[in-house]
Formats: C-alpha cells, sequence, structure tokens
C-alpha cells in the first residue's frame, strides 16, 4: 500500500501565467484612461530626470599624466641691497643686452626624470649659481621658467606655459630652496576632441628688443588673461641665511609635474549616452508601477471592458 501510495503521489511539473485579454472600442473611459497613463510612463521619467539636474551632462573630466618637458628659458631678477639694487639674467639675448652693469651670469643646471618610467617625465631638478660681489647681499629673487605642456588623452592640447616663483626676505640670504607642483588651471573646458594650439606661443617675447617685454608684471598679467595655464602651486619654500663672502647665492627649485585631472565638454554621443542611462533607469519604475495600476483598474472593474477569458482566447 505504501509503495501505491507513493506512485500515486501528485506534484507540479510545470506552470504558466495565464493571459486574460481586455477589449473596449476606441471612444470609451478606458481608451482615454490607456492614452493618459502611455503618456505618464514614458514622460513622467523625462521630466523627473530633466529637473534633476545633470540630465545633459555639459562638463566631464577624466585624469591624465601631462607631458610636460623644460624648455631651458630663464629669466631672473635678485635684489642686491634694500635701496634697489639689483642683478639679473636670463636666457634671452635681448634681455640681458639691456642689463648693462646689472647683468650677471650664473652656473645653471637642470635634469628631469621620468620616476615611474613610463616614457613622460616627472620633475624637473633646477639648480642656479649666482656669482656675487663680497659686498653684495641677496634680500629678494624672482624668477620664471617655461615649459612645453601638452595633453593627448582626449582632445590634442599643446601650450607653452611658465612657472613663477617669488621670495623676499628683510636678512640677506645665501640660497633658497623650492618645492612645488606645476599644476593645470582652467578657466574653461577643453575639447572632447581636435587639436588645440591657441596658446602654443612663447610667454615671453624674446624677439623683441624693448625693455617692457620682459617686465615681469607685463609677463605675468598678460599669461593670466589666458583661458588654460600652469600655476607654481604647493609651494614650499626655505630661505638660507649667512652668505659666505666669495660664496654664490644659490637657488635649488623641484618642480613636480602631477597627475591632472581635466575639464572637458562631452561630445554628443556622450551627452546622449549620460542621458539616456538616467532616462531609462527611472522608466523602468515608472514602467512598473503603471502596470500594477492597470491591473488593479481592470480586474476590479473600475472602468468598462470585456474581459475575454483564456480557454476563450484558445478557442477563437
Amino acid at each position: 500500500l505504501k509503495e501505491a501510495g507513493l506512485k500515486m503521489a501528485i506534484y507540479e511539473v510545470f506552470t504558466h501565467p495565464s493571459l486574460i485579454r481586455y477589449r473596449t472600442s476606441i471612444f470609451t473611459k478606458a481608451t482615454l484612461f490607456l492614452l493618459i497613463v502611455l503618456a505618464l510612463t514614458y514622460i513622467s521619467p523625462l521630466l523627473v530626470a530633466y529637473r534633476s539636474h545633470g540630465f545633459w551632462l555639459k562638463v566631464n573630466t577624466y585624469e591624465e599624466q601631462p607631458n610636460v618637458r623644460f624648455q631651458y628659458q630663464v629669466l631672473m631678477i635678485t635684489a642686491t641691497s634694500t635701496s634697489g639694487d639689483f642683478v639679473a639674467w636670463s636666457t634671452f639675448e635681448n634681455f640681458n643686452n639691456l642689463q648693462g652693469d646689472h647683468l650677471r651670469v650664473p652656473l645653471v643646471t637642470a635634469m628631469e626624470e621620468d620616476k615611474n618610467h613610463d616614457g613622460k617625465m616627472d620633475l624637473l631638478n633646477f639648480r642656479l649659481e649666482l656669482p656675487l660681489q663680497p659686498s653684495e647681499h641677496v634680500y629678494s629673487v624672482q624668477f620664471l621658467l617655461t615649459f612645453s605642456y601638452q595633453l593627448f588623452r582626449m582632445s590634442t592640447f599643446i601650450m607653452q606655459s611658465m612657472a613663477y616663483v617669488h621670495f623676499s626676505s628683510p636678512i640677506s640670504g645665501s640660497q633658497l630652496t623650492v618645492i612645488g607642483d606645476l599644476k593645470l588651471h582652467q578657466q574653461e573646458p577643453l575639447k572632447h576632441r581636435g587639436l588645440d594650439t591657441r596658446y602654443n606661443t612663447s610667454v615671453v617675447n624674446d624677439d623683441s628688443p624693448f625693455a617692457s617685454s620682459y617686465d615681469l608684471a607685463d609677463i605675468t598679467a598678460s599669461y593670466q588673461e589666458r583661458n588654460v595655464t600652469t600655476v607654481f602651486a604647493n609651494q614650499y619654500m626655505v630661505w638660507t641665511p649667512i652668505r659666505a663672502a666669495n660664496a654664490p647665492f644659490i637657488i635649488k627649485a623641484v618642480i613636480k609635474y602631477p597627475l591632472e585631472i581635466i575639464t572637458y565638454r562631452p561630445g554628443f554621443w556622450e551627452m546622449i549616452k549620460t542621458a539616456w542611462i538616467q532616462y531609462v533607469s527611472i522608466l523602468l519604475i515608472f514602467l512598473w508601477v503603471f502596470e500594477k495600476i492597470k491591473i488593479f483598474v481592470f480586474e476590479n472593474h473600475v472602468l468598462t471592458a470585456t474581459t475575454v477569458p483564456p480557454y476563450k482566447q484558445h478557442l477563437a
């Protein structure tokens, strides 16, 4: 009897949902209800996504290690007294010709390093030894270095940029040590593709024979008019006082080329992709909600419609 009971046991082998159809004529409340639901289902997600801001991606960012190279261009002015005396030097011949007795030629060494061996330089080690008379003392230093700055991941962006350093002290010094980052500064986003060389011009007009072309105030003012520049940021300066009578004044600078977060304007398809993802993610919620509403309305006969049971659909 037990074996017979086991053989006669009943179990579920397969299931599937039963489809119930609801029919009505065109000019009825049920048809109007479906049109309203259809409009709310597909238009509401669009309004929600748009009103929540960020629907159209106008600005985006990405990371890139810039390709930076020192241009071996230097302009330096040091104050050797508190009464206005100074000595100066640069790599620009016309500037040096204008200095007369104020010209002082230093010993300069510069070496760039690729720390992580990725083919891009990571920092610049710069050293300048300025010979001085025993009676001369350095109270302030200002100098600029120029660089070639390139980006390639999105658009190809190429510019000539600079790092400007200024330090002064009431106590004369023997050495200035500077460490900092050559940071990209954007007042507007870059393009998402193409070639951008609008700032690939020399920071200093070294062809000019006029002193005004080498005025640091004018150079920095003109440079700041650009919408994309580099700034010497995160500066740490150490001023070493007391210089021996015949010792040179030394400038040591370590300028790092850090990984940058670049701001750019996305292209058409990137904007569409972002907007579509937002719209569909909200649409799925509205599809589920209004499907439940339709089931409730027609199952409970809130609106008049003819019900077609599953077995009649099969016979038809």
